[in-house]
Order: structure tokens, then sequence, then C-alpha cells
């Protein structure tokens, strides 16, 4: 499973490749034990033979870790160059930086004080390099500080299935061994070790070398999806050198004897890991693919999108008309606010007819099947109707379910939707939920569930009871029957971290924890804001992530908010969220002629809903039915 292991003692590991050393090197015994993995077998030299640089390379590695039994060579590729090249002294001369002698056949021994002095380099240079890595603010936030220092947990990597690796996830957890580089090394070239996952929190890992037994002193977290990490028999199968940690060289004599005794039996990474982490990163959509999507200005209706740019599934789409290309919407592309070209028409949703009589050269339409199917409904039977009253979380605050009436009817299971009290009287800001949405709710739910509903604006009997209500504007309710009541084994549990979209200000993506399970619906808390900007999401909802989701895609992370911005909070709007507070959030929402004042001061709402359309197994009865 690993290719060398050598206590790396500085007065032993000489770079001698020398003849007469080159005899003193015994034949690898038959008895030596072999550890199957992957269906491939390894053995093990004894690991007493010091250090060797590769003749044609002149890569440094534990000698033992060498091709053939001279150990001259890093690899057979480096073995077959050397053999075809006439210039063999020249080749030498150039990395031992000195000109060749006849005789020179390997490279010689190298003196105490050189050696040291090229230590004394490396070391620096790494010291430097934790400085530079030090000074980074914004950036400085790190995941595996956030939850060792406070103890928490984050949400499994399984919770995701719309993330990379989230369906193929496995038997990844603690103990499994992996081969990680070796930090903690005084060699000049990059070497590596064995390491076991500690603690799991999301894609990141917490690993410790093996060795260290229950010394957390070098414990390190790292991207488990990351391109420096291997199952065990990586660097046998890719002739890297495996090295002891410097800390730990002299603790055993027989490391062969130690690493076969601790791996024999233990799991470790797929060998097809890597592959299935870079399939699970290919994203069907592509720039200058076409979409229509909700209009961020007027909820009611879509408009045409280009996509703009693609990072870890999400999508920027810059409006069709935008000039200059700064009027701009991000969602994911399982998000069900964005449709194929057409979808508006075939089910009599609203759309705004673009001004741009043509595509622009290079765009073209994205094909329907890549969008996300919602789950086919029968509305020949008992269906939704105009007027009827439920529940439905509000779309421009999130944080709130509102009493809300089925406005408009559409085809294939969508339904516009009005928030009462708050609506304009053009319809201008009913949304659209689809019939099967875990964002809309049968009366009562909110009562059943001992959450706070929010009552019409200017309704004057309270409290609020929906038995009143309905008789007042001579209304009934929506069957209960109707509603998506399936609750998939999501997995998620109060205080689970994870990486969460601020679905008012889409683009970003924050520190976020769970904080509240309703059956299906997450209510997630933005670490280090108030509570008034919690948002109601979905379990299944594409717009969370597990945590070290944007390490891996190169996604910016919003960090927690600082204690300046959190007592400043009251009285300015977030400094990282600003369209949170100036567009829609206050002590109340927004009348419907605020919002068209604001709009027509330049001012424009990004709106997203916490939804996610996918369907899984389970049920729940969850709901009451409440008519009068």
């Amino acid at each position: 499973m690993f290719d060398g292991y050598d206590s790396c003692s500085e007065d032993t590991s000489s770079s001698s490749s020398s003849d007469e050393s080159e005899e003193e090197v015994a034949p690898l015994p038959s008895s030596l034990p072999i550890i199957k993995n992957n269906g491939q077998v390894y053995t093990y030299p004894d690991g007493k033979s010091g250090m060797a640089t590769c003749e044609m390379c002149g890569m440094v590695g534990v000698r033992d870790a060498f091709y053939s039994k001279t150990k001259r060579f890093c690899s057979v590729s480096c073995s077959r160059s050397y053999s075809s090249n006439s210039k063999k002294a020249s080749i030498l001369a150039r990395l031992q930086g000195k000109p060749p002698t006849k005789k020179s056949k390997v490279l010689q021994k190298q003196p105490l004080v050189a050696k040291l002095a090229a230590y004394a380099q490396y070391q620096a240079t790494l010291q430097n390099q934790a400085k530079t890595k030090a000074a980074v603010p914004v950036e400085g936030f790190s995941w595996g500080n956030y939850i060792n220092s406070n103890s928490f947990t984050a949400a499994p990597v399984t919770c995701f299935k719309h993330a990379p690796m989230g369906t193929c996830w496995g038997d990844i957890a603690e103990g499994v061994r992996v081969e990680v580089p070796n930090t903690d090394c005084s060699l000049p070239t990059k070497v590596f070790w064995i390491a076991g996952i500690v603690k799991l929190a999301g894609y990141n890992a917490l690993l410790r070398y093996e060795g260290f037994e229950n010394d957390s002193s070098l414990d390190f977290w790292c991207n488990i999806c990351g391109s420096d990490i291997h199952p065990v028999g990586w660097c046998a199968t890719s002739g890297k050198p495996l090295v002891p940690p410097r800390t730990i060289q002299h603790k055993y004599t027989n490391w062969k004897a130690f690493l076969v005794k601790r791996l024999t039996g233990a799991k470790t990474l797929p060998p097809d890991f890597s592959q299935k982490v870079s399939e699970s990163m290919q994203y069907p959509f592509k720039t200058s693919m076409r979409v229509e999507v909700v209009d961020k200005t007027h909820l009611c209706r879509t408009r045409v999108a280009v996509v703009e740019s693609v990072i870890g599934g999400r999508l920027r789409l810059v409006y069709e008309e935008s000039e200059d290309k700064t009027d701009d919407f991000w969602c994911h592309m399982y998000s069900p606010l964005i449709h194929h070209i057409g979808w508006s028409r075939s089910i009599g949703h609203r759309f705004k007819r673009s001004d741009i009589t043509k595509k622009q050269d290079g765009h073209f339409d994205a094909p329907p099947h890549l969008f996300m199917k919602v789950k086919e409904v029968d509305a020949a039977g008992e269906w939704f109707k105009e007027g009827m009253k439920l529940e439905a979380i509000d779309p421009l605050n999130l944080s709130a379910i509102c009493v809300a009436t089925v406005r408009k009817v559409l085809a294939d299971g969508y339904l516009m939707i009005g928030i009462d009290g708050s609506e304009a009287a053009d319809g201008s800001d009913w949304f659209c939920y689809h019939a099967t949405s875990p964002s809309i709710f049968p009366v009562g739910f909110c009562e059943i569930n001992m959450i706070e509903l929010t009552p019409p604006r200017g309704y004057a009997k309270l409290p609020f009871k929906w038995f009143d209500y309905l008789r007042e504007t001579d209304s009934i309710a929506a069957p209960v029957k109707l509603f998506n009541k399936e609750v998939p084994n999501h997995g998620f549990h109060v205080g689970m971290k994870l990486e969460a979209v601020d679905l008012m200000e889409p683009r970003l993506v924050c520190v976020a924890t769970v904080t509240r399970i309703i059956h299906r619906l997450l209510r997630i808390h933005f670490d280090g804001w108030e509570d008034e900007y919690d948002q109601w999401v979905d379990c299944e909802s594409p717009d969370l992530y597990p945590v070290g989701w944007c390490q891996l895609t190169g996604y910016q992370l919003q960090p927690p908010a600082p204690q300046s911005s959190r007592d400043s909070q009251s009285s300015s709007s977030k400094q990282k969220k600003k369209a949170k507070s100036q567009q829609y959030k206050g002590q109340k929402k927004m009348t419907s002629l605020q919002l068209k004042e604001e709009l027509l001061d330049g001012e424009e709402y990004n709106f997203l809903q916490g939804t996610s359309d996918q369907e899984s197994n389970g049920s729940a009865s969850y709901y009451i039915k409440q008519e009068p």
C-alpha cells in the first residue's frame, strides 16, 4: 500500500547511491508480510537504507521507495529515460550543479553542512507560506477552527443530493485512512504519509498522522475531495515516497511492522474516488445558454436570461436586455425559478417579452431536459381553485409564513399565490409555486407545529384565528389532501452547520446553522446575524451545501458577521447583505406602494424562493383541516 518508510534521521539519511552502497542492499526477504488493497498486492521493504536521489530527475526520497534493486531511480519512467540518454554525465552534472567527472555514475554524498542549509531554507519557505496564509483577512475564516473551538457538528454530505458526491459519498467516516502530504518533514521535496480521519465536517476532515496515537498536536483539517488526498496504495502505484513525520521518526524502529499492523483491515477511499469527484463536478449548463427565469423586479412574471457563468452548479444569469451585463440573478441549476424557453407560454404564466428581436450570436436555448422536473399532478378531480386560502412562505420575507390566497390556477399544477393584506392591485407581486412545492401549506399548519403565522397586514382581530378569518372573508381552505405531505429521511439535526445561500441576496453563500426542523422544513440561521434574518428552507433545497463546498468549487464563502456588525444591526443594514435591509427588511414588510417607489428609484428586489420541487419517499400526517 505504500512504497517506503524510514526513520529519516539526519545522521543516516544521506544521498548515497554509490556502487558500493548498492551492493549492501539485501534482496527483499520472501517472508515479508503483504497486504491486499483493492485487489493489488504490495510488499514492504525493511526501510533501513536511508535516503536516495533519482539520477534522472533529482527527486530525493526514501531509498526503499525507489525503483529496481539498485535504487537509482524514483520510477520506471526515469530509469528508461536515463538508459536512452547518451549524456548521462551531463545530466548528473546538472543535478549536482557541478562539472561531471569521468567516473561519475551516480550522485555523490552531499556534505552535512550543505544538507543542513537546504533543510533550513526549506523550513524558512514553509514558515513564509504560513505567514502569508495567516495574513488573509476575509478568506482567513477556517471551518476547522470554527468547529473545533465551539464543538460544532456539520451536516453530512449525504444530506445534499444535489452537491458533488452527495449520492456516492459511501462509507467515508471516522477511522478511514488516506495518504496525504507529510508537512512535518525536513526534506526539500514533497513526500507523503498515512493519516486517519478523526472527525468529519461536510467535505472537511480532521486528520491525524499514523503513529501519533492520542497526540493531537499536529492534527490538521483538509478537504477530503482535494487533489492531495489519496486512497492507501496510491503512493505505491504512483511511485511516491512515504516518509514518517519528523516528530515521531524515532518512535518505532520497524515502520513496516507498525504500518502492517495498523492498516490491515482498515478502510480507505475507493480507488476511483478522485474520478467520482471530478465527474460529480461536471455541470450540463454552459455559458451562453438562454433560459426563462423569474423577473426579480416583478415577481409575477418571467424574463429571458443568458447563462454568464457556472460555479459549482450555481448559475449567474444576465437578463437578455442588460447591455452592460450588470442586471443579473443568481440561482442553482436545479432551482424551481428557472425554466426552458417557452415554459411560461405553455402553462399560462406572465412573461416579459424581450426588446431583442433575435438571439445574439453564440446564444442558444438550453435543452428542456436539463431543468428540474416537478411531480406530475392530477388536476381533473378535486383541485385548487381561485380564492382558496392557505399558508405560504413569503418570498419577500423568507423568515415568515403568511396567510395567503390562490389567485390563479395555471397549467401543469402551477399556482399564482398572493400574500393577504399586502398585494398589489394589479397582481404584480403574486408569485408562482407548484402544487407540490414544500413552501405552501394547508390552513392550520403553523398552529399545529407551533410556528408563528403572520396575519394579513391591518387585520385587527388578534390573535388570528383561521375559523373567524374564513368566515369573515367568505372563503374556504384549500383541501389538505392537495398538499405535498412527503417527508424524506433527510438526515438534518438541529445545531448542524452548513453553507447556505442568502436567498434574499442569492449571490452570497454564508456560514449557517439549522436551528429548527419541522418535518421537511428547516429554519436556517446565518451565523453572526440576528434571528430576523433567518429563512425557512426545504430540506432538499439546492441552495444548501455541505461545509467545505465553497472551498471545493471555488465559490466565495461569507464568514459569520464580526461583533462590530452585530452591534450595529439594529440601526444599519448588514454590511455583507446590504440589499437585505435596504430592500425588504425592517420592522414590517414593505407595502406594494413602497415597493414600487423603491423600484422607480432604481432599487431592485432580489427574490429567490427557498424551495425545491425534488420529491423523496416518506410520509407524515402533520396537517390539520380547519374549516368552518
